[in-house]
């Protein structure tokens, strides 16, 4: 699978096998061999290749032949699982999500919530930055 997927996600990004063996520091015929089946890159390299091709390791790795062209779409963007509501309302943010926003103890969230599309969480700094922008007309 992360020959079809690393294969596909350097067309979109109209990159060549040459240039991508060189960003990442191998020859194109190993990108060739990757690209194949033939053989796959070590953890370490599957990384530098998603860095840059500009996905993630798990994008890389694990999308479904098919389904890369959507991934593109979805660059960004993350479905991190549920969360569980606790009897004094709390929650608790998944791991993966914290990390990926680099959320810490003590950390605000500004609840957002609109009938029809659901709740929100932004990052307090970056709403009070946003409404105080729009109260000085930026």
């Amino acid at each position: 699978m992360i020959g079809k997927n690393l294969q596909t996600f350097r067309k979109q990004m109209e990159m060549t096998q040459e240039t991508l063996a060189e960003r990442v520091g191998v020859a194109r015929q190993t990108v060739v061999k990757w690209e194949s089946g033939e053989s796959a890159p070590d953890l370490e390299t599957a990384g530098r290749i998603a860095e840059v091709l500009q996905v993630s390791l798990d994008d890389l790795v694990n999308t479904p032949e098919g389904e890369v062209e959507s991934a593109s779409f979805m660059k960004g963007r993350h479905l991190f699982g549920l969360v569980t509501i606790g009897d004094k309302g709390q929650i608790v943010i998944p791991a993966r999500a914290r990390k990926v926003f680099h959320l810490q103890p003590g950390d605000q969230l500004m609840v957002l919530g609109d009938e029809n599309q659901g709740l929100a969480l932004v990052d307090a700094r970056l709403f009070i930055m946003a409404a105080e922008g729009m109260k000085h007309g930026k």
